[in-house]
């Protein structure tokens, strides 16, 4: 069994887009910036927001940060979204979700300009990614078959669970796997027996959203599993969507939390910084 160390692999990443980074200085092209926008103050959204500061500043490519309070209106925030869509400086902007519950998720992500959704998340960049074109592709799914690649997973001719239809994960991972030449099943709260389709899985991407709900009675015998989750247990501890203690002696790879596919995400949010440039 080999646990796959997402931390180094999304090292290694940064590593490549920073030394592209400095071939662009060299030649005197245009450098990326990132606009982060973060409304309210929720714990968790500073940390991945500074994260991401972290990452444009290690990768050498700019960085904007607007921290809006908790009380600011829809309005305003489309007008800042307007604003940084019409900026030449501005290639990327991000939106740092959740945001506060009078603001609608969906205008928001549909008000950033398709030509600068680094999230992957605008309806135009999904269907992008659905019929095979080029675009910005959601940064956890492209993490994971970056994780599976550069671990030498073959994923051609291979059977995939994804489990979780999220817009976020399991959706645009399914289509990811699938355009690798995956044979791909899709599970969700409605799946009958599905103890019974992980089973078949060569490859089980999990996104369930539930702590160590994956058991190994889940996992066919030298599975891969890629575990999306990740809980705060009450004795403060992170954990997955896996049981990772049960499942890893019948995985042949495995992701751990933390460090697994998380880092791989602002490796990937990078990786489409650059893409548009």
């Amino acid at each position: 069994m080999q646990i796959i160390d997402g931390k180094k692999i999304s090292q290694e990443i940064k590593d490549e887009l920073k030394a592209k980074v400095e071939m662009m200085k060299a030649n005197g092209d245009k450098i990326p910036c990132l606009a982060v926008i973060q409304v309210g103050n929720d714990p968790a959204s500073s940390v991945y927001v500074g994260n991401k500061k972290k990452a444009c500043e290690y990768i050498g490519i700019g960085s904007k940060s607007y921290e809006l309070p908790e009380e600011t209106s829809q309005d305003e925030l489309l007008s800042l979204i307007d604003a940084l869509n019409n900026d030449d400086e501005i290639t990327g902007i991000l939106v740092q979700l959740p945001v506060p519950k009078h603001i609608d998720e969906d205008t928001i992500i549909r008000r950033i300009s398709p030509n600068k959704d680094v999230d992957g998340f605008h309806p135009m960049s999904v269907g992008a990614l659905l019929i095979g074109e080029d675009g910005f592709l959601s940064c956890t799914p492209a993490g994971v078959i970056q994780l599976l690649k550069r671990s030498g997973v073959e994923i051609a001719g291979k059977e995939c669970v994804v489990i979780g239809r999220s817009n976020i994960v399991g959706k645009p991972m399914s289509v990811l796997l699938l355009r690798e030449n995956g044979t791909v099943t899709i599970c969700h709260s409605r799946t009958k027996n599905l103890k019974e389709v992980c089973k078949r899985a060569d490859i089980l991407v999990v996104a369930i959203g539930k702590p160590k709900m994956i058991t190994s009675e889940y996992v066919k015998e030298g599975a891969c599993v890629i575990d999306v989750g990740i809980h705060r247990m009450e004795n403060g501890k992170l954990c997955g969507d896996v049981d990772f203690e049960d499942v890893a002696e019948h995985c042949s790879f495995i992701t751990p939390v933390p460090g697994g596919v998380g880092p791989m995400t602002i490796a990937m949010l990078m990786n489409n910084c650059l893409k548009n440039i």
